[in-house]
């Protein structure tokens, strides 16, 4: 693996969550392969989950770490290099060119993990996935996506790490039912965490391995290319029927980019509506606002794999991590 922004640069994705499951045994046992590696953590956006688990997994194989806010440690930084046919000219906020940014960066580190949110503004601009690819060009460097505008791999890696996990601890079906549910929330959000846990689990569902149903309100329906052939229910409790896992996250519109099209808290996940799941196991990334979009009985009860999923995260980066160094 040289890349990890996509699934397209996973051979296997079977074998990476096999991967994940075996650094969660055996943390330490390849310590040996970052020592005078360094990466770099680069963040335009806020994090807790994604910042202390990527840093914690780089550190459990011996490598060093610097992080960076950009525009709060560093120079604000320019992405666009044509705008209207013309030489972009910098006489605006940006003191930089991620050019050059990117290619210092790439001098000072092995590896480079880039966290860039949607701006939700233009979609064709969010989705060219601008500073993902910027990077890659220049900076010479593998680039893990730590969550982009139309994607967040680290995060499906540790959903299907979970979901494995919980497939064998609770005796659950070969085939489990696995529903991606719209949550209400009151402002704009982006699709990138859908969008990503569609791209993971669809080919799981094209190879028979489980039944993926993506249900929300009209209105919500995700870019085709990553909704793929999931199956679509507009009615939230048909949808949860002998579901096995619930995964809940709210996104705004995509035809109606980055806009509210409804608030109605009848979509929030109740425990009236898990007692329609098959046992089913409530997922979410986090942060959650309880009882906006969960119920605290759901997120407290025993059906909750929030707080073991988010640990997951550290050894989905350090899956991750690993098949990168060892590329190095």
């Amino acid at each position: 693996m040289q890349h990890f922004i996509s699934p397209t640069d996973v051979t296997d994705i079977h074998a990476l969550v096999k991967q994940g499951l075996y650094v969660k045994a055996n943390p330490f046992e390849d310590a040996h392969l970052g020592k005078n590696k360094t990466i770099g953590l680069i963040f335009f956006n806020s994090s807790l989950r994604t910042r202390l688990s990527t840093q914690k997994a780089a550190q459990n194989l011996g490598m060093n770490v610097m992080v960076m806010n950009v525009g709060q440690d560093s120079w604000g930084l320019e992405m666009e290099e044509m705008i209207e046919g013309h030489p972009v000219i910098m006489n605006g906020d940006k003191a930089e060119h991620v050019k050059e940014a990117a290619a210092v960066i790439g001098r000072y580190c092995d590896v480079i993990g880039i966290r860039a949110f949607a701006e939700l503004k233009d979609r064709d601009k969010d989705y060219r996935e601008l500073v993902m690819s910027q990077f890659r060009k220049y900076a010479g460097k593998p680039i893990v996506n730590l969550e982009s505008a139309t994607r967040h791999p680290l995060q499906s890696l540790a959903d299907c790490i979970t979901i494995a996990e919980a497939k064998a601890a609770y005796a659950m079906p070969a085939r489990p039912k696995v529903v991606l549910t719209w949550l209400p929330h009151f402002k704009a959000l982006p699709q990138a965490v859908a969008n990503s846990f569609c791209e993971w689990m669809n080919p799981l569902a094209n190879a028979g391995e489980i039944e993926f149903v993506v249900t929300h309100p009209p209105g919500y329906e995700l870019a085709p290319e990553y909704l793929g052939n999931a199956r679509v229910e507009y009615d939230q409790e048909k949808a949860f029927e002998g579901a096995d896992f619930i995964y809940g996250k709210n996104w705004s519109s995509y035809t109606h980019y980055g806009q509210v099209l409804t608030q109605n808290p009848a979509w929030m996940v109740t425990m009236d509506k898990m007692q329609l799941t098959n046992n089913g196991k409530f997922m979410h990334c986090l942060p959650v606002r309880r009882n906006v979009k969960v119920s605290d009985d759901v997120l407290d009860s025993p059906q909750s794999l929030v707080i073991e999923q988010a640990a997951n995260r550290e050894w989905s980066a350090q899956a991750v991590l690993k098949e990168i160094l060892l590329t190095l």
